[in-house]
C-alpha cells in the first residue's frame, strides 16, 4: 500500500515538473528577441525595414525579412498563425483602405514611420502644365501614357479613379518603382515631359527638381506611412511594440536615410544611418 501510494506521489511530483517545464518553455518562446518583419518593394518601405532591422539587431534581436506584396502583407499578417509580426509602411486611412476594411479587424496599428504621405501625378518641374486638367489638352507631349507602379499597389487603383473622374485619354502603364524612376529619370536627362504616379515620402524628391499636378477633385489623399503589426504582437514583446510605437522619420531624415541606402545598398545604408543617428533611434526602444 506504501509502494503505492509512494507511486502515486511520484506521479503528481512528475506531472507538475512536466508542467513546470513547458510553462518555462512557452515563456521562454515568448520572450525570445525575434521580430519577423513584412515589406513591400518600395524605396521608403525599404528604408524603414532596414533601419528598423539594424536597430533591433544592434539591441540583441534576432531580425527575420520577407519581402511581398501588399495584399499579401496584410492578409499574411492577419491570420492566426501568422509568421510575421509588423509592417511599417501601411498607407491608412485612405491609400490602403480597401485593405484595411478586409483585414483590419485582425491587426492593431502601433505608430507612423511617417507622418505626412501625399501622392499624386507628378511631373518635372519644367513641365510648363500645373494640373490634372490640363493633361488632355497635352496628351501628344505625354505620349497618351502615365508611367505607373505595380498593380497591388493603393496608388494604382487610385490612379485609375483619376482617370475616371478627369475624363483622361491616357493609359495607365504597370511597371515596378524602380522601373517608374528610371524612366523619369530618363525623361529629365533629355528634358522630355513624362507624367508619373508619386509620393511622399521617396528618394526621388530629393534628387530632382518635381511638382504635384494640381488635383481640385481630391482623387489623391494624405496618409501616414503606418505601423500595422499582427493581433497580440504588442502583448507578446512588449519591447519591441515600444520600439515601433517610437519610430518615426521627418522628411529630411528620409532622404538622408534613402539616399545611403541607394549609395551603398540597404543592410550598409541603413547601418551608416543607424550609427550617426545611434541617440536618436536607441530612444525608441524606452
Amino acid at each position: 500500500m506504501m509502494k503505492l501510494k509512494n507511486l502515486g506521489i511520484l506521479l503528481v511530483a512528475l506531472t507538475v515538473l512536466v508542467s513546470s517545464c513547458n510553462n518555462s518553455g512557452n515563456k521562454k518562446a515568448k520572450d525570445k528577441k525575434e521580430v519577423s518583419i513584412f515589406y513591400a518593394n518600395w524605396a521608403e518601405s525599404i528604408a524603414f525595414t532596414y533601419l528598423a532591422k539594424v536597430a533591433l539587431e544592434a539591441n540583441a534581436y534576432d531580425v527575420e525579412l520577407t519581402n511581398l506584396a501588399n495584399g499579401l502583407i496584410y492578409g499574411e499578417l492577419s491570420k492566426d498563425d501568422s509568421k510575421g509580426d509588423v509592417n511599417l509602411d501601411a498607407w491608412l486611412p485612405n491609400t490602403h483602405k480597401a485593405y484595411w476594411a478586409d483585414y483590419g479587424d485582425n491587426l492593431e496599428i502601433l505608430g507612423e514611420s511617417f507622418s505626412e504621405g501625399t501622392s499624386g501625378l507628378v511631373v518635372p518641374a519644367y513641365v510648363t502644365i500645373n494640373s490634372i486638367e490640363e493633361l488632355n489638352a497635352n496628351k501628344d507631349k505625354f505620349e497618351s501614357k502615365i508611367i505607373g507602379v505595380g498593380g497591388g499597389a493603393g496608388i494604382h487603383g487610385i490612379t485609375l479613379k483619376a482617370i475616371d473622374a478627369y475624363k483622361l485619354d491616357f493609359e495607365q502603364m504597370t511597371s515596378s518603382g524602380p522601373t517608374m524612376v528610371a524612366s523619369l529619370e530618363k525623361a529629365i536627362k533629355n528634358k522630355e515631359w513624362i507624367v508619373v504616379t508619386g509620393w511622399k515620402p521617396h528618394f526621388t524628391w530629393a534628387e530632382n527638381d518635381l511638382k504635384y499636378l494640381e488635383d481640385p477633385k481630391g482623387i489623391y489623399p494624405k496618409d501616414a506611412c503606418t505601423i500595422i503589426s499582427r493581433k497580440g504582437f504588442a502583448k507578446d514583446k512588449p519591447e519591441a511594440a515600444n520600439f515601433f510605437r517610437n519610430f518615426n522619420l521627418e522628411e529630411a531624415q528620409l532622404y538622408e536615410l534613402m539616399a545611403l541606402i541607394v549609395e551603398k545598398g540597404e543592410e550598409a545604408g541603413a547601418t551608416e544611418w543607424y550609427k550617426t543617428n545611434k541617440v536618436l533611434v536607441d530612444s525608441w526602444m524606452k
